[in-house]
């Protein structure tokens, strides 16, 4: 068994700050369509989440009919915005280089599309730096909550679920991750989950850790 954990990171709101933009571009343009949705409510029904299970919550709980090119176009103004706007998160290029000289594998697996990913990473200069293993789930079945693309990133990378160490910042891959049967840390330093009840609210699902800068991922990996 190998001396030292695999860490598996979410990558919105955990290795960039893009959950504010993400959720703020989607209202925008679900408002387009005719679709009303307040902050708060788009937090607890999308973070975490695949932009096609957002849109099939949405045709689900508000009875809406989108346009036939409303995720191509939503993915064209999200990309801009990230062109724009996009921020890594404060001491991620450190925690990174930590681990690498430490001896401690590390991939990303999101909820995200490949390309946005990976645009994510280009964008904020963590690719080609790093050049992690990129898992999506557009290569498995069923997205976070379930524990699929967790569980497919372990067995990519020659790992069991009990080696795992999972970085996430939703519930839905707080969820994922202990279904996977994984350690899982909680990261609460993006923008969007800086207030205290949403504190609360990660705490009541019991993550194994719960941490708000990356300074210090290393030390709680390695106690």
């Amino acid at each position: 068994m190998p001396a030292e954990p695999l860490i598996i990171f979410d990558c919105d709101g955990v290795l960039v700050d893009s959950e504010p933009i993400s959720l703020g571009v989607l209202r925008e343009a679900l408002a387009a369509e005719g679709v009303t949705i307040c902050a708060e409510t788009a937090n607890r029904l999308f973070l975490g989440r695949s932009l096609s299970t957002m849109l099939s919550v949405v045709e689900r709980d508000f009875g809406a009919t989108l346009s036939a090119d409303f995720l191509e176009t939503l993915r064209l103004r999200l990309y801009a915005r990230f062109r724009q706007d996009l921020q890594s998160t404060e001491g991620i290029a450190d925690a990174w280089a930590g681990l690498k000289m430490a001896g401690i594998d590390w991939c990303v697996a999101s909820s995200s599309q490949p390309e946005r990913i990976r645009l994510s990473l280009e964008l904020v200069g963590l690719m080609p730096a790093f050049a992690p293993p990129v898992f999506s789930a557009t290569m498995v079945e069923n997205g976070k909550p379930a524990p699929d693309l967790f569980l497919l990133a372990a067995e990519r990378m020659g790992r069991p679920p009990a080696d795992c160490i999972v970085i996430e910042d939703s519930p839905a891959g707080i969820c994922a991750a202990k279904a996977a049967g994984m350690r899982v840390f909680a990261f609460l330093g993006g923008s969007h989950a800086r207030n205290p009840a949403y504190h609360e609210a990660i705490a009541a699902m019991e993550p194994d850790q719960m941490f708000d800068a990356m300074d210090i991922l290393v030390k709680l990996v390695r106690k």
